[in-house]
């Protein structure tokens, strides 16, 4: 009798805690929409109008041109626009996407400075930002990516000096600062990068 009576309210814990995993899910997933809707709004020129007509709220944005969800979580792991012709800025709001592994935004015409919330995106294993207009120095935070394994960030506007705090990189496979206005010594931190296989730091 006592089982029988505990039935219903088991069905109904699962039931809630179903739907409370749906919700979670649900919300991190407008969470990661709003993030690149903001990244949307701050193009300034799609020649090619691919985010202009593909990402569209009408359509997960796991469908969406260069987006990549993880099978798991479902959230955004990958963004890839390299060579969309895009002219715009990075806002602060990309930092938002907590999953993200890999970002490629490489040979746009991406400019200003880059965001201190990009800090916040504690997975990331490969950055690109080559081949757009970024300036300013090249952020001391990006010692921060601890799980860093590619930083490409050749042929901007950066100046300044070589941060040390790249050293602290201690998985970085591949650096390549080439044709920027970078100046000074190389950091004798760079020694610290004991799985670095290429370096290119030509034409500062």
């Amino acid at each position: 009798m006592a089982k029988t009576s505990l039935l219903p309210l088991m069905l109904l814990l699962l039931f809630a805690t179903f739907m409370a995993i749906l919700s979670e899910n649900s919300s991190n997933i407008t969470t990661d929409q709003s993030v690149l809707l903001a990244l949307k709004s701050h193009i300034t020129h799609d020649p090619h109008k691919l985010l202009a007509i593909n990402w569209s709220t009408s359509t997960s944005i796991c469908n969406w041109i260069g987006v990549t969800c993880g099978s798991k979580h479902h959230r955004v792991t990958a963004l890839d626009l390299s060579s969309f012709d895009l002219t715009g800025t990075i806002p602060s709001e990309l930092g938002n996407l907590s999953f993200l592994v890999r970002l490629d935004i490489n040979h746009n015409s991406f400019h200003g400075t880059l965001p201190f919330e990009l800090t916040n995106l504690h997975r990331l294993e490969y950055l690109d930002f080559g081949g757009n207009n970024f300036d300013g120095e090249i952020p001391s935070w990006f010692g921060y990516f601890a799980q860093l394994q590619d930083l490409l960030v050749y042929d901007n506007k950066f100046t300044g000096v070589i941060p040390s705090t790249i050293g602290n990189l201690s998985k970085l496979e591949k650096l390549s600062l080439f044709n920027n206005n970078l100046k000074g010594q190389v950091p004798i931190t760079i020694e610290n990068l004991l799985n670095l296989i290429c370096l290119n730091l030509d034409d500062n």
